[in-house]
């Protein structure tokens, strides 16, 4: 198993140096009616929540030997997107039908500067880590980690400032949003420094589900919200803080971005990029940035699973296909039919 999973991660790291020889990679799920159901993802049900990961994990550590696509296993640490807002201070609402979400306490510049930076193991964060360290128990030392929910510092600043009066301030006070995003990278550093020293390098990224050598994946989804020049002046310099001081990154945004697509080359170690549009859009973006990075496009609107055989779709860029099968007989289907094609 450890030989089949290593020739995956290889796959991996040729894809995301674009590599000519390998253009596609491909993931196809199933859903397993003997996987454990994840409960809410609160704190509460820390013990359902490691069950359900380690059921996953097994369930796709069963497939390794018949199944012959991309996908690595793991077990996913997967989180609302409210832990690091909740860590500042944010009350959490905890729906039955949804994710916890934060509730933002910030509405004017002036509460910025009397916000503390927390220590990282005084926070309601540190929980995850326990998280984590019981999965590694379970599943052994060599499984990969979903990570947590990793929200960008601008998009956890989109959390805690209350967006009604937040898009204002970049206007009329960019300084105090800078200086929220800062106290914000700082506890976001200290959480994923002791996270990869724990850990290792290697992770699966918490959405899509794709596999890291090294570095960070985040969400970036307020960059539809704001201005090219806006994104430069208080967006950009974080992200490119992450790509410095980690390396190699993938981003996910379900954000209307187009506007944003120059701004997004300008991050260094870009290595793959999630962008989750309608059809149209995610065929622009495939041919926009193909030679640049890989690419995981999820398109909505259309329910052709295939439409990456379309001849719209440039076969010079280096995309992550994302497939389902209801049952064994259509994934091995399925793989077959890519592997002829793609390998």
């Amino acid at each position: 198993m450890n030989t089949i999973i290593q020739a995956k991660k290889d796959r991996h790291i040729r894809f995301y140096d674009l590599d000519p020889n390998v253009k596609r990679l491909f993931h196809i799920h199933i859903n397993d009616p003997n996987v454990k159901p994840m409960p809410h993802l609160w704190r509460e049900n820390l013990q359902g929540r490691i069950d359900s990961a380690a059921s996953q994990y097994e369930s796709a550590m069963s497939r390794l030997g018949w199944l012959h696509d991309d996908f690595i296993p793991y077990a996913p640490c997967i989180t609302g997107t409210e832990i690091f807002a909740e860590a500042f201070g944010s009350k959490v609402i905890k729906p039955l039908d949804t994710n916890p979400f934060a509730i933002p306490f910030i509405t004017e510049a002036s509460q910025v500067s009397s916000l503390k930076v927390p220590a990282l193991e005084d926070t309601s964060l540190y929980y995850l880590f326990d998280l984590a360290d019981k999965l590694k128990e379970m599943c052994g030392k060599d499984a990969l980690l979903g990570l947590i929910d990793v929200q960008s510092p601008t998009d956890i600043a989109a959390l805690i400032w209350d967006k009604n009066y937040l898009f204002a301030a970049m206007i009329d006070e960019p300084e105090a949003v800078k200086e929220l995003v800062h106290k914000i990278s700082q506890l976001f550093f200290a959480f994923f420094d002791e996270w990869f020293r724990r850990y290792g390098p290697e992770f699966i990224a918490h959405y899509p589900d794709y596999y890291m050598p090294s570095g960070l994946t985040y969400s970036e989804d307020e960059a539809g919200a704001v201005s090219p020049a806006m994104f430069e002046e208080l967006f950009l310099p974080g992200l490119i803080g992450i790509s410095e001081k980690y390396g190699n990154v993938g981003i996910h945004s379900c954000a209307y971005a187009k506007h944003q697509w120059d701004n997004f080359k300008k991050i260094p170690n870009l290595k793959l990029l999630n962008i989750c549009q309608p059809y149209d859009t995610v065929i622009k973006s495939i041919d926009f940035f193909a030679g640049f990075t890989a690419m995981y496009p999820l398109q909505h609107g259309d329910s052709d699973q295939m439409w990456f055989l379309r001849p719209e779709v440039n076969q010079d860029a280096h995309l992550l296909l994302d497939l389902w099968a209801p049952d064994e007989d259509e994934a091995k289907r399925l793989a077959d039919k890519l592997n002829n094609l793609y390998k």
